[in-house]
């Protein structure tokens, strides 16, 4: 067995409350059992829905356990195996997810099966932010079907996901109206949307926008939350080619689907997106990197909702 150091570094919060509550703490260096391997994170993607639990905007279907820990994206190196392991060994460099809020660490054990081996191409920072992002863009676009010369409108274009999902749909043949401040319009168009302001009068700018095909548009993803939603309804869009990834309520309330990271959550899924991007086919945005001492610092730029890409914490 290596020699580890007998403590690790991880960010914990003892109760509910804004980013104040964020704290880096030396912590028992974790024992893979069975089935896991202890990962050295070298880098790991922040998300809005850890926010969302840290607030206790959650706690009714996902509580936290105090003092809890935090984070699901992580890429970073095996430093050590569980019992039984096979298929992995030390010194493997991996990407993937844990499910019990614990990437946001210098090191996590991870069960063998959320992790994937990450391309020597793709860097620790894009490898660490894939996971959410790259499942949840996979699982919209897949959820509305896009075909070739069909027009799908993204919502949130430039974000984390919305990014992704503009790639991936224009990747399937569609042309991608992508919703977004005009900062970000020269990216959109140099991957291959044509991007659309958001705010008053948008529905008449995406009509303006639409080509073919009488100018309908045929599909939207949503990517930011309401009112986007009731936005593609006034469109004309067949709810059934409608998913948004945020605004459940008016989901239900029109039949939308609601396909995000459960769904996409697949390490075959997971494996495809990491080789698209070590071939330079899918660009994923690193807005930011942050020390992970400097983690609150990290959630108040996520906290904007008006960054370009992901923002990662590098331990």
């Amino acid at each position: 067995m290596s020699t580890l150091p007998t403590t690790a570094r991880a960010v914990r919060f003892d109760h509910y409350g804004g980013r104040e509550v964020l704290a880096v703490h030396d912590v028992p260096m974790p024992e893979p059992a069975a089935g896991e391997v202890l990962v050295e994170v070298r880098a790991a993607g922040i998300n809005p829905g850890e926010s969302a639990i840290r607030e206790g905007a959650l706690d009714a279907f996902a509580p936290s356990t105090f003092p809890s820990g935090q984070g699901s994206d992580l890429a970073g190196v095996v430093v050590r195996l569980g019992p039984d392991v096979t298929g992995w060994t030390v010194g493997d460099e991996v990407l993937g997810w844990s499910w019990t809020r614990s990437s946001h660490a210098s090191h996590a054990v991870v069960p063998v099966g959320q992790l994937v081996t990450k391309p020597p191409e793709l860097s620790w920072e894009v490898a660490g932010a894939l996971y959410v992002v790259g499942a949840t863009a996979w699982a919209a676009t897949q959820a509305v079907a896009v075909e070739p010369g069909e027009v799908a409108v993204v919502s949130g274009a430039a974000g984390g996901v919305g990014s992704l999902v503009v790639q991936l749909v224009g990747a399937a043949g569609a042309d991608v109206l992508a919703l977004a401040s005009e900062p970000n319009h020269a990216w959109l168009r140099d991957h291959g949307a044509h991007p659309v302001t958001y705010g008053d009068g948008v529905a008449d700018r995406l009509r303006a926008a639409a080509r073919g095909d009488g100018a309908r548009i045929h599909a939207f993803v949503d990517t930011y939350g309401d009112p986007y939603v009731d936005l593609a309804i006034e469109l004309g869009v067949d709810p059934d080619r409608i998913d948004t990834i945020i605004a459940f309520a008016s989901a239900a309330r029109v039949g939308a689907h609601t396909d995000g990271s459960a769904v996409g959550t697949d390490t075959t899924v997971l494996t495809e997106l990491a080789e698209r991007a070590a071939r330079g086919e899918l660009e994923v945005p690193v807005a930011a990197a942050y020390p992970l001492v400097e983690v609150a610092d990290a959630f108040a730029e996520l906290e904007t909702r008006h960054t370009h890409g992901k923002i990662v914490l590098l331990p």
